[in-house]
């Protein structure tokens, strides 16, 4: 899940998220951002996913999910190297 970058003399852009890579880490991390979406409705993430795409068709709301997995794959790497939970989540607490 990685940008595509495009570059044609002066012309620079991204194309968007390329499917290269573990085919396996990419549907789970789609599934988290469903998921995501779902179970943490009032985190930051979820909150610019629908700002974003949420009055979209279907087909852009799909795109707009592979995005929410690029930036949750950020979050829960900055989560387990640094302790930061992501802003706005909702973590359970921990059983005695």
């Amino acid at each position: 899940m990685a940008p595509s970058p495009y570059a044609s003399g002066a012309v620079k852009h991204d194309q968007g998220i390329s499917k290269a890579g573990n085919r396996f880490a990419r549907r789970l991390l789609v599934e988290l951002a469903w998921c995501w979406l779902r179970y943490q409705p009032a985190s930051a993430l979820s909150q610019w996913y629908r700002s974003t795409f949420g009055a979209s068709s279907g087909r852009s709301r799909k795109i707009g999910v592979i995005a929410l997995a690029r930036k949750l794959a950020v979050a829960i790497w900055r989560f387990v190297e640094d302790g930061l939970v992501p802003q706005g989540a909702s973590l359970k607490a921990e059983a005695v």
